[in-house]
């Protein structure tokens, strides 16, 4: 598997990745963290912090975090620029 997401359980920002991997139809991994932050050094080894969510993409060499910036990185790499939503309709 060539993306895999580091997440905790009921994170909201996670479950915002997660909806969007989803919708997009990519297939990934997910690495269940510790709640405490101090306990994640599974992420901090990958990322250099312990916030999540954090993606690790192997195909495109990435690795990030904030949701925000995972979830433009996902529409934009995976995304269907064709699709209605992406459309642009300001002529």
């Amino acid at each position: 598997m060539s993306v895999t997401l580091y997440r905790l359980e009921a994170c909201p920002f996670c479950e915002f990745v997660v909806d969007k991997l989803d919708e997009l139809g990519v297939e990934y991994d997910s690495v269940w963290v510790e709640g405490a932050h101090s306990k994640r050094n599974e992420v901090k080894e990958v990322s250099g912090q312990r916030q999540v969510p954090v993606i690790v993409d192997d195909e495109y060499g990435v690795t990030m975090s904030q949701s925000a910036r995972i979830y433009e990185f996902l529409e934009t790499t995976y995304g269907d620029a064709d699709s209605p939503a992406e459309v642009d309709t300001d002529f």
